[in-house]
């Protein structure tokens, strides 16, 4: 068995930090199509008489980049159950990010009509098909470093890079909201977070390629290799995913869906509610989620590490029941249009949030075997990312353009959560699992050893 012990700390220190600063600048790029879309895309690559349809539009094609993760998923999952987390890490980082700069200097609807929104959406399908390959490398790549006793506090680092980069992108959305007008801003200030984008790409490489790849992965290889030698031959890990891992795939799913849409209605949809259905400044909407990100990003860690007393499914379900009930809470303290008042709403929604996202790195990492590890977490939460996260900007306007409220928009929320919370309840704790062995070749479907506390092999 694995274990921290084993590890040198500046060893999986390096692995932590380059994983979180690929993944916090990954997500910058994503998110920053997001805040855009509301904020920017609605208006100069969609435009339409209604505000809302613009928005919408803008907001299907912030979809298309999650519909492409799941290939992503599957080209990066296959490679990189094959030669290796490192090399496929690389990569996503260069397509990730050479596609968000090249938005930055893409002309607009009114200078090239129809090819805009169409070059806009082509480059969107590149940032969902990297960011596709990037989570499941990422946090493999820690959780197979991390040994087994504090494997849901290292691995909950990558996850971390999600506020990290959301933080990023709406903190250089807010600076520039503050410094510059709003024309300013509609016509060229936009394109800085984009462009900027090409330096923090360098940064990320340069730290991201002096980590060493994974020894779990690196055994599991050489087994491979030696079984080929002697004529076994294996199936491609996303046929051997769905063929012995299904339960596993739709286990990762629901894990993911209630956190997926949770945290897309919390952020990006927030800033189309408060700009455009409480007609307040778009700073009031950026600076609450900045505030929410910023303690989001310190406490996923933490849940992570609480994960490795309690248990991956006990500290998953607080997040989920939490929330629940927050979604009726949470648009009634919005809807005060007060700023401190929101920033509270945002905020413990994003406690909760974090709640169900530190653990889900080990918890997802731990209920596949290595030689499919890469696929199967790249399936699981790239199929929920489709069914949750692209839908849920799109879902939740459509609701408030129909309704005019935000009741059935909480109603939705709540009805996620409640997928999330029972996926888990009934799903094995994996907590104490050695990645290092393959259990389903040992013939064996003992449950992991597990402090008392977290035990439960279904509910």
């Amino acid at each position: 068995m694995s274990d921290t012990s084993t590890q040198p700390r500046g060893r999986i220190g390096r692995i932590v930090a380059a994983s979180l600063i690929g993944t916090t600048i990954e997500w910058y790029d994503f998110f920053l199509y997001g805040s855009a879309a509301a904020l920017v895309f609605n208006t100069l690559f969609f435009p339409s008489a209604d505000p809302l349809v613009g928005t919408l539009i803008a907001f299907i094609t912030y979809a298309i980049g999650f519909a492409a993760r799941p290939l992503g998923g599957i080209v990066f999952g296959h490679f990189g159950d094959k030669i290796g987390r490192k090399k496929l890490l690389v990569l996503s980082l260069l397509m990730m990010g050479g596609a968000t700069f090249a938005m930055g200097l893409l002309p607009t609807y009114e200078s090239i009509g129809v090819w805009a929104p169409i070059l806009l959406t082509l480059l969107r399908l590149v940032q969902g098909f990297a960011l596709g390959g990037e989570w499941g490398g990422a946090v493999l790549i820690v959780s197979e470093h991390g040994g087994d006793k504090h494997r849901g506090f290292w691995a909950s680092w990558p996850q971390a890079g999600a506020p990290g980069g959301n933080l990023l992108a709406t903190g250089v959305l807010s600076l520039l909201a503050a410094v510059q007008s709003d024309a300013a801003f509609q016509s060229w200030g936009w394109r800085i977070p984009f462009l900027l984008s090409g330096l923090l790409v360098m940064i990320g490489l340069w730290i991201r390629v002096s980590v060493s790849e994974s020894p779990v992965f690196l055994e599991a290889q050489a087994k491979a290799e030696a079984a080929a030698a002697a004529g076994v031959k294996e199936e491609a890990p996303v046929v051997e995913v769905f063929k012995r891992s299904w339960r596993e795939v739709l286990s990762a799913i629901g894990t993911r869906f209630g956190e997926n849409i949770s945290y897309y209605i919390l952020t990006s949809f927030l800033l189309v509610y408060v700009t455009v259905h409480l007609e307040l400044p778009k700073s009031t909407a950026l600076n609450a989620v900045l505030i929410g990100s910023a303690v989001h990003f310190v406490t996923i860690p933490l849940w992570g590490a609480l994960s490795d007393r309690l248990g991956r499914r006990p500290v998953t379900l607080i997040g989920s029941a939490g929330m629940a009930v927050w979604a009726f809470v949470f648009f009634g303290l919005v809807d005060s249009k007060s700023f401190v008042v929101i920033t509270l709403a945002v905020t413990a929604g994003l406690l909760l949030h974090g709640a169900m996202y530190g653990p889900q790195a080990a918890f997802i990492s731990e209920m596949f075997d290595t030689k499919v590890r890469y696929s199967g977490a790249s399936m699981g939460s790239q199929l929920a990312s489709i069914l949750a996260g692209a839908l849920a900007p799109i879902i939740a306007v459509e609701l408030l353009k129909d309704y005019g409220s935000s009741t059935p928009i909480s109603v939705y929320l709540c009805a996620a959560a409640v997928v999330t919370t029972i996926t888990v309840a009934v799903t094995r704790e994996t907590l104490g699992r050695d990645l290092a062995r393959d259990e389903r070749d040992e013939h064996t479907t003992a449950a992991p050893t597990a402090p008392a506390t977290a035990v439960g092999d279904r509910a």
